[in-house]
């Protein structure tokens, strides 16, 4: 009966979002249409988007429970800040200038964006490079959290796990493209919301409450890590440091990885932009704040799990192996739901960006809309079919370098790209050449920190350390290049930046008037 529960509540989910697919093929009959809704994407859906985009099982599963585990209650930091600083501050400082200026050069890819704001065809192709080598594995640790729930609740191999999860998420986004993505996003965003509650509830009600569970905390010793008592339920734990090399990756971060900054591509007006704002807070208040709020308590359950032996990602799975079947079910959905949600934001910006910044470059004849379209659906089922590929080899496998490289595709993606997009969209004396230099720096540093690691700083070893490094050098680099560079074609800068001086007409009960009016 517990079996007919689960397996009932799934195929509901996964009707659901196939239906959904096919309802939104009417939006993606162009290329603007199928890669950004046709720039008509409501507060709401654009909101559940960006945080269903933001929190995948890797934030659930394996990053609540390593830093939980790592840092005590302190981990809730790295989920507040995701909510204040990868969510409210890139909503104000990117989301208004980010959709007037790529509406404005008609760019639907931040490699477009590239080539357009900075007039340089090369650097475009650099950025497209970038782009499909890092998140191909990036794409490929989005399973990584679904094998031992799967096997917890179903006792199903893996490798079917992940061929079910990438078909049914090949199917809808290719069948609707981002309008599929956005509404199904919403959908998954809610039964996240929904899960992530109901599961914080059950496992502190299984410690006794909240206040009994951070006695327990507080009684957790690890000399290990620290000698102070009560180290794991204190209000910075025990490597303060550390935690903030995590909160800065993991929060701004977000400002520089294009399946996040897409986002506000497609939203439809500057109102949608200010609710939407809101509402994305609230959303990673409760998914990010709450994912890693419960990872905090994860040694409580050190007598169920040997991290030595089994990982950082059995953790999690072990808090919640005791649920009734149904939370269990709900869990297993909301995993499917952060999962299939970043899945499909993340191969359909590698499918877009390959075809309209590369493939479509490299032809000598002009590529039809048709075309286009064609390739870029094909483009999503072989980013989707070698994602599953290396999931399934890395597991079976253990391959370290694997496992490394997702690691790393993070931080290489928001070091690369956040300070050129950021002083792109405000600064007009940043040069191409700046651009050029802080893409080579951060992509060598964070393939360094795999194939040498032991030449860096004991404090950079750390792929996460290291890519808060490239983040914060890249805000430098960028304007110290600029400035001993050429400055950019005067002319062509102030056409560019002048679509923020338009005079919008309005009615005058919406205008404030001077006192001499």
């Amino acid at each position: 009966m517990d079996l007919v529960l689960k397996l009932g509540m799934l195929l509901l989910f996964f009707g659901v979002m196939v239906y959904v697919g096919f309802y939104c093929r009417r939006h993606s009959t162009d290329v603007n249409g199928f890669v950004l809704g046709g720039r008509s994407v409501g507060p709401w859906l654009t909101a559940f988007a960006y945080g269903t985009s933001y929190f995948s099982a890797v934030v659930f599963v394996g990053y609540a429970g390593q830093f939980g585990w790592k840092y005590g209650i302190a981990s809730t930091w790295i989920g507040l800040a995701n909510a204040f600083l990868g969510s409210l501050l890139a909503w104000a400082v990117l989301g208004r200038r980010t959709r007037i200026m790529t509406q404005h050069l008609q760019s639907n890819t931040m490699p477009q964006f590239f080539e357009t704001r900075f007039d340089s065809r090369s650097l475009k192709i650099l950025a497209s490079a970038i782009i499909f080598i890092f998140l191909i594995p990036y794409t490929a640790s989005l399973y990584n959290g679904l094998s031992r729930l799967f096997g917890m609740a179903f006792h199903v191999d893996y490798a079917v796990c992940v061929i079910v999860m990438a078909i049914l998420t090949g199917i809808y986004v290719i069948a609707g493209g981002y309008m599929a993505t956005a509404v199904n996003d919403f959908i998954q965003g809610i039964i996240m919301i929904a899960g992530i509650i109901a599961v914080i509830a059950a496992v502190l009600t299984s410690q006794g409450g909240f206040s009994a569970s951070l006695a327990k905390l507080a009684a957790v010793e690890d000399p290990a890590v620290s000698t102070t008592p009560g180290v794991f339920n204190s209000f910075f734990g025990p490597d303060p440091w550390n935690l903030l090399g995590v909160m800065i990756l993991t929060s701004l971060g977000t400002w520089g990885l294009p399946q996040m900054v897409q986002k506000f591509y497609a939203i439809k007006s500057e109102k949608s932009i200010n609710k939407g704002m809101i509402v994305s807070t609230v959303f990673a208040v409760i998914i990010a704040g709450g994912s890693y709020f419960l990872g905090g308590f994860g040694r409580l359950f050190s007598g169920q799990v040997d991290v030595a032996k089994q990982g950082y990602d059995a953790i999690v799975p072990t808090m919640l192996s005791n649920l009734s079947p149904f939370l269990i079910a709900v869990v297993v959905i909301l995993v499917l739901s952060a999962s299939m949600s970043t899945l499909s934001s993340l191969v359909l910006t590698s499918s877009s960006t390959l075809t309209l910044d590369f493939l479509k470059n490299i032809r000598k004849k002009e590529m039809k809309e048709d075309t286009q379209l064609k390739l870029m659906r094909i483009l999503i089922a072989v980013f989707i079919a070698i994602s599953a590929v290396i999931a399934i080899f890395q597991y079976q496998s253990g391959s370290a370098f694997i496992a490394q490289m997702m690691g790393i595709s993070w931080g290489a993606l928001a070091g690369a790209f956040l300070a050129p997009f950021l002083y792109g969209l405000y600064w007009k004396r940043t040069t191409k050449i700046a651009c050029m230099v802080n893409l080579f720096f951060s992509t060598v540093v964070m393939i360094l920190n795999v194939t040498a690691k032991s030449f860096f700083p004991a404090f950079l070893q750390s792929p996460i350390n290291a890519g808060a490094f490239c983040m914060l050098a890249g805000m430098i680099i960028v304007p110290l290049i600029s400035l001993i560079t050429p400055a950019p074609d005067r002319n062509k800068v102030e056409k560019i930046f002048a679509c923020y001086d338009r005079t919008v007409v309005v009615r005058a009960k919406d205008s404030i008037g001077s006192e001499e009016e």
